[in-house]
């Protein structure tokens, strides 16, 4: 059984960790840690884990030593250090933060305000997105796992870019969120009477999930991708549902757009491509690792607009850092991730 580590533990992030490893064929929680909740039981923090996983939160350093690959469920600009010392002891290191996301330190200095302290990590981690860089992520020591929107988003574009059928301006992702992508932390505007019966947008063409998602655009594009980002706030849990619009280069059958993106997902277990004339829905991927997509083709204003949707504590953060776990340690990569969405 591979030992897995979880520092953060006590965020939605690790909690889901935990929820998702619980069942693992392979891997079994070996420590777990949490500055907030130190020398507390994780089921004392979260109720729904009382006498299924009654571990003890420790230290980071502890975790570290017990384990074998460490998933890092922290805020950017602390995870630097830990990945330091995870690749100096031989451990594999999965970051659910930005620390690793971005290539370029000018754009992680200028929307993060930070530094890479160690720049020889940086150029030896790897952006796990498995479906898109799976040749990579199997030899890597360091992953990047990418967030709720710089999967969903990427997801649903990269397969028409790589074709060459859309412009690679006036890109428009039009993302919207539950409240978990907040995290936990108490904060005015996920308080209850504030979120509630509302819906709103928010660091409009501001957000700093901006650059990450248009590296990975543009690395398929094979030129620079300039794309407008809004995000807003649903008044849900959970759930990313990402609504791009894209120009078309040329004329195209809807026939032609389903057989590009067939081509591209052919054998991806957790993309599913939709019949046409549905439409993607976050209440069918909840609680799993699957990533719906639906095409539909606006011929009046030669437009691409593609859907798709994703539960964003599992393929938007836990649940794709398993995946991640997976590919590394030679597993069937949908191991421990093989859940079926609720019905209602």
């Amino acid at each position: 059984m591979i030992k897995a580590g979880i520092i953060g533990a006590t965020g939605y992030a690790g909690a889901e960790l935990v929820r998702l490893l619980t069942n693992h064929p392979n891997a079994e929680v070996a420590a777990i840690s949490s500055v907030s909740f130190e020398g507390k039981k994780l089921s004392d923090v979260y109720k729904s884990y009382l006498n299924i996983n009654d571990m003890i939160c420790e230290n980071a350093d502890a975790v570290t030593e017990k384990s074998d690959v460490i998933f890092a469920a922290l805020p950017h600009g602390l995870s630097q250090e830990l990945a330091k010392k995870c690749y100096d002891r031989g451990k594999v290191f999965i970051d659910l933060g930005a620390d690793f996301r971005l290539e370029s330190e000018e754009e992680y200095k200028e929307w993060y305000n930070g530094e890479y302290i160690h720049k020889e990590l940086h150029q030896m981690a790897v952006y796990g997105l498995p479906e898109f860089y799976r040749d990579k992520i199997k030899d890597a020591k360091i992953i990047a796992n990418p967030g709720c929107y710089t999967t969903c988003s990427p997801l649903a574009l990269v397969p028409a870019l790589n074709a060459g059928v859309i412009d690679t301006k006036g890109i428009i992702c039009d993302c919207k969120s539950g409240v978990t992508g907040a995290g936990r932390g108490l904060s005015q505007g996920n308080h209850y009477p504030e979120l509630n019966e509302g819906f709103h947008p928010y660091k409009v063409a501001s957000h700093r999930h901006t650059p990450e998602i248009e590296q990975t655009l543009t690395s398929f594009a094979g030129e620079k991708v300039t794309i407008t980002f809004v995000p807003h706030l649903l008044p849900v849990n959970r759930g990313i549902l990402a609504t791009c619009y894209a120009p078309l280069k040329k004329d195209i059958t809807m026939e032609q757009l389903r057989e590009i993106y067939s081509d591209f997902y052919k054998g991806e277990y957790f993309i599913r491509l939709l019949d046409e004339g549905e439409v993607a829905d976050i209440h069918n991927v909840k609680y799993s690792n699957f990533c719906d997509v639906s095409l539909h083709l606006d011929k009046r204003a030669n437009l691409l607009v593609a859907v798709s949707a994703i539960d964003n504590m599992v393929k938007g953060a836990a649940g794709q850092a398993i995946q991640n776990m997976n590919i590394i340690f030679g597993l069937k990569e949908t191991a421990g991730l093989e859940i079926v969405p609720p019905a209602f």
